[in-house]
Formats: C-alpha cells, structure tokens, sequence
C-alpha cells in the first residue's frame, strides 16, 4: 500500500486557493493577477512563509518573494528631463613644491634627484640617459 502523505494547509490559505483557481477558471491563461490577490498572498507570506504559499497557490516563487520585500516586480527608473547646459570644469593641475626621485641600477649605480620648482623634469629622458651612461 503506498499512501501519499499530504501537507495540512492552512485555512486562510486555502481561502486564497479556492478564490485563485475561481478566478483563473474565468480567465484566459497567462492573464496577470489582481493586484488585490497578490496582496493577499504577499500578507499570507509574512505569516507562513514564501514557500508555503507560493507552491500550493501556485504562484511564482520569486515574484512573491520580490512583491514581499517591497521590490517591484519591473523598476523603471523616472524619465529625467534632458539638461540644458552642462559646464564641465577642468580640475586644477596639482602644485609639486619638491620632489625627490632614487633610481638604482642592478649593478649598484644609484641617482638622486631633488627637484623644486613648479615644472616636471622628463622623468623618462633623465632615466635613459642614466642608463646609458652606466652601461
């Protein structure tokens, strides 16, 4: 003898059943629910729980679940009026006061430099000729 055991429903689940089932016997397949169902199903999900009313009323897991924590099903972000003027405005170049840069070379070589002054050195043209007059 192979028995199905069959969960207890709640009652007011049951209710909720029995008014979904009435109202898609009326209505094409696919046709989105009221708003009114949803809500009810959403209160009976803080009680019970997303999955014991989401599977017997079978209703979409994950929709109920957005629809419980405040999430709309699609968000759509407000249409923002186009700008009228942007001003774009360049940041101001940093101010080196001083700066002091050590190169070393595999062999031991090493260069200081101290700079102080508003402009850069090349930093790369001192480096190659560095390099060159070590080699």
């Amino acid at each position: 003898m192979d028995r199905k055991v069959t969960p207890l429903i709640p009652e007011p689940i049951a209710q909720l059943q029995r008014q979904l089932e009435q109202f898609r016997s009326t209505q094409p397949p696919r046709t989105k629910l009221p708003d009114a169902l949803w809500q009810a199903a959403v209160d009976l999900a803080r009680q019970h729980g997303v999955y014991p009313v989401a599977h017997p009323l079978k209703l979409d897991y994950m929709g109920l679940k957005k629809r419980l924590d405040g999430v709309p099903r699609r968000t759509r972000k407000p249409a923002s009026p186009a700008a009228a003027f942007v001003e774009l405005v360049a940041p101001q170049p940093a101010r080196l006061e001083e700066c002091l840069i050590e190169f070393e070379c595999s062999s031991g070589g090493k260069m200081r430099i101290q700079w102080k002054g508003p402009g850069l050195p090349d930093w790369a043209s001192l480096l190659r000729a560095w390099r060159e007059a070590e080699g």
